[in-house]
């Protein structure tokens, strides 16, 4: 009976040590543009179209001859999710009904970017952090899901894939400004936007017809809740008691 005893114990205590990392469950919102647009917009011809979602309405975007979109959030509620300690993914539905460049169907990138206007640099309008989620067109008919993972919203230096803006380096790559970080831009971050803008790149007039959906922010703690943290020391210290009475 004794064994079977502390055999339960230490079956309960792993499962409270389990729950440590997992103990605040993700924070998820997707805008599936069935109540509007949520904070999200392009400011021009854009609208929802009931005809076109992936399960629910669209957002879509139509403009003649410019050099590329930008669908942004400045939602602080949004913002939130990418607060330091936080494990983050990104996600969205994206389809190119029409991408065209000097008459020809084409790819443009998409690019999820957060962008800080409070600190700027030199001749730069912000500083951000952005990552190329990958490409789409129009010969690829259909909705295309692109996704992203901030593994640790903390880190200071650029995750794989990511990179900086607001300076630039000799060959006039852009890079984010002596002194930020990684962490700095998330913490401070006035807005998310997905764009098909790639920071360095320059297009020329490009015509657009475009639908994004279900545009998801799931975010989770990277670190132990304090009350969790507690507990599972709690039972470490109780098995630790019993163990020694026993013996």
């Amino acid at each position: 009976m004794k064994t079977s005893r502390t055999s339960g114990l230490v079956a309960a205590l792993l499962l409270t040590l389990g729950s440590i990392g997992s103990s605040a469950s993700a924070q998820t919102s997707v805008v599936d543009f069935s109540n509007g647009t949520q904070g999200w917009h392009n400011p021009v011809n854009s609208w929802i179209d009931s005809s076109l979602g992936n399960a629910a309405p669209a957002y879509r975007t139509q403009m003649i001859d410019t050099f590329g979109l930008t669908w942004t959030n400045t939602n602080k509620a949004v913002l939130e999710a990418f607060a330091p300690n936080k494990t983050v993914t990104l996600g969205l539905d994206f389809q190119a009904l029409s991408i065209v460049y000097l008459g020809n169907e084409v790819s443009r990138h998409v690019v999820v970017e957060l962008r800080d206007y409070d600190n700027p640099s030199g001749n730069y309008p912000w500083t951000s952090v952005w990552f190329d989620m990958g490409t789409v067109n129009a010969a690829t008919q259909g909705w295309k899901h692109l996704s992203v993972t901030i593994d640790n919203t903390s880190a200071t230096t650029l995750p794989t894939g990511w990179g900086g803006f607001g300076d630039e380096n000799a060959n006039a790559e852009p890079i984010l400004p002596a002194g930020r970080t990684f962490a700095d831009v998330l913490a401070n971050a006035d807005s998310i936007v997905f764009t098909t803008f790639v920071p360095g790149n320059y297009y020329g007039y490009t015509s657009y017809d475009i639908a994004i959906d279900n545009i998801s922010i799931s975010s989770v703690s990277a670190v132990p809740e304090p009350s969790t943290l507690a507990l599972g020391i709690a039972g470490l210290g109780l098995l630790a008691c019993r163990v020694r009475r026993r013996r």
